[in-house]
């Protein structure tokens, strides 16, 4: 077997957390109305436990960095998809709103554990000519796994209907998290990881399972980029560069408006005057404009660069959201609302969506990998929980509000990304940690 299968197996299978992330992302939506009635929710109890589950996502993102760094990506991962099978079996027989809360939280850890150590794992066993499309691959299968969700809920709910519909809903998600659990048994750890705590002969048995042309020459390198490193703790003085860089990317991809429109799609629609029907259904062309807008971003994302696809992105979400919200503010056409958000989502699916797993994969050094993501991840996730909880109170004020916020946030991104972030593309792990740590590398 060649090289090239092998890497592109083990992405596979850890990019599996990403297909969970996404439909544990994009499921909620489909059960936000059963939610209400189910539990007498106020849009304020609502924004709570929708974002229940964000809060777990923050910690896991906090946590599992370190412990990631600790005990390896490959084993923490292990403890994510049992994570993600516990919630959906639990969030499925909840019998009341604090038990739905609570595995929504338990789904919310297994989300942010995701963020960080599926990324970082395949960024540290693929080559760095591919690295842009194979840790993409991680953002492929959050889109893949939003529409699967969309796709599940409309069908769960066109066969099924009644009262208990969205048990089922949430339940569906255990099967893929039991098969992700299972395949993760049959990967290796990171070579590099390998090799920052000392287990030589295992790291090299790594590369040779992956048909390294020279193992003992990449053991080498690997030693001598953490041997450069001045310390194995994630620390402002010598890593403020890609601290800096990790936040604002972060924070503008929650600030686009991304997951709160994803969280509440249905509501959206539904608020514009679709029916509950009509709402799941046009959520799945919606996910299906999301994947088709990934796919293509990954088969250029290492040819055009992470930077000029956020610049691209910038400008097509600013325009969409800024649509979206004449429309919300005055009622005057509302048939194009399907495909104002269609292009939102095209747009950040093609330029933050694909960008931000690899990007802040790359720009901190093997030592503090797993702990750099973590911030990058705890940052994007914060962000996320603090506008999901406040979207449904603003947009009760206003609809258009929320939407044009988000319009100008994006207008702020490109001018940060054009000022400020360094291009990355094809560039090695070694090279790239050095060369920001000492601010050597060119926007």
């Amino acid at each position: 077997m060649s090289a090239q299968p092998r890497y592109l197996r083990l992405t596979i299978i850890a990019s599996l957390a990403g297909l969970l992330f996404g439909f544990d992302t994009a499921v909620i939506s489909g059960v936000t109305q059963a939610l209400r009635t189910v539990f007498h929710l106020s849009p304020a109890s609502l924004g709570i436990a929708v974002s229940s589950a964000l809060w777990g996502t923050l910690c896991g993102a906090l946590f599992m960095g370190k412990l990631g760094d600790r005990f390896g990506s490959r084993d923490m991962l292990k403890l994510v998809g049992l994570f993600y099978l516990i919630s959906a079996i639990g969030c499925s027989m909840a019998w009341s709103l604090d038990t739905f809360i609570a595995f929504r939280f338990i789904g919310g850890l297994a989300v942010g554990g995701s963020s960080v150590l599926a990324p970082v794992y395949i960024s540290e066993i693929v080559p760095a000519q591919r690295r842009g499309a194979l840790v993409g691959l991680f953002q492929f299968n959050i889109v893949l796994g939003i529409l699967i969700a969309y796709l599940s809920n409309f069908l769960l709910g066109s066969v099924l209907g009644g009262a208990d519909a969205w048990r089922w809903k949430l339940l569906s998600g255990a099967v893929p998290a039991a098969l992700f659990l299972t395949l993760l048994f049959t990967i290796p750890n990171s070579p590099r990881w390998l090799v920052v705590k000392g287990r030589l002969r295992e790291a090299a048995a790594v590369l040779e399972r992956l048909c390294s042309a020279d193992a003992a020459a990449q053991i080498r390198t690997y030693q001598r980029a953490g041997n450069a490193a001045d310390s194995l703790t994630l620390s402002w003085r010598v890593h403020r560069r890609p601290i800096l860089l990790a936040i604002c990317l972060a924070l503008f991809n929650q600030l686009s408006g991304i997951n709160a429109i994803l969280y509440y799609l249905n509501d959206i629609f539904r608020d514009a005057g679709y029916s509950s029907m009509t709402a799941d259904l046009q959520s799945v062309a919606v996910g299906a404009a999301n994947l088709t807008a990934t796919v293509a971003a990954l088969s250029l994302i290492d040819r055009l660069g992470r930077k000029t696809l956020l610049l691209i992105g910038a400008v097509g979400t600013a325009l969409a959201l800024a649509g979206v919200a004449i429309v919300m503010a005055s009622g005057v056409g509302k048939a194009w609302l399907l495909w104002l958000l269609i292009a939102f989502i095209a747009s950040f699916a093609f330029s933050q969506g694909a960008v931000i797993w690899v990007y802040l994969s790359e720009i901190f050094p093997t030592e503090v990998r797993s702990r750099g993501q973590a911030l990058g991840s705890a940052t994007h996730w914060l962000a996320n929980a603090v506008i999901s909880i406040c979207f449904p109170m603003v947009a009760a004020i206003t609809t258009a509000l929320p939407f044009a916020f988000f319009a100008g946030c994006m207008v702020l991104q490109f001018i940060v990304v054009w000022l400020l972030f360094p291009e990355t593309k094809r560039a090695t792990l070694e090279s790239l940690s050095t060369a920001l740590e000492s601010a050597a590398l060119p926007p």
